[in-house]
């Protein structure tokens, strides 16, 4: 990937992020931006959120975010200086919660010595 691609990519995630947190609010669950992919073109974006409560929450929150693009776009329009404002694409991550059950599993198998003793 291009390093200006790089930099665009955090850029747009740091920004995004502080917009998240400063202009929304999500009840009972915790909303993290992990990581934001922007196209070769900078017209689409693609926001890879992370939701932490219930499902129901995600659900939600999700919902909240789409409903919300318009504005979102419109802020980070003001904060961030591109030729074009990318168009933004949220899409759920549970990246995490796939790695915590990964981990369970892993703590659960027994290793060899542990079974002789």
């Amino acid at each position: 990937m291009k390093h200006r691609l790089l930099r665009v990519n955090e850029l747009l995630k740091r920004e995004l992020s502080t917009i998240l947190t400063r202009e929304m609010h999500f009840d009972g669950v915790l909303v993290t931006l992990n990581q934001v992919d922007v196209t070769p073109d900078l017209k689409h974006a693609h926001a890879y959120v992370s939701v932490l409560g219930a499902k129901e929450g995600q659900t939600a929150a999700m919902a909240k975010l789409e409903e919300n693009r318009v504005v979102l776009q419109t802020a980070l329009a003001k904060s961030v200086v591109l030729k074009y404002t990318p168009h933004l694409v949220f899409h759920l991550d549970d990246s995490i919660e796939r790695g915590a059950r990964v981990f369970e599993i892993l703590q659960q198998i027994e290793t060899p010595a542990e079974k002789t003793e």
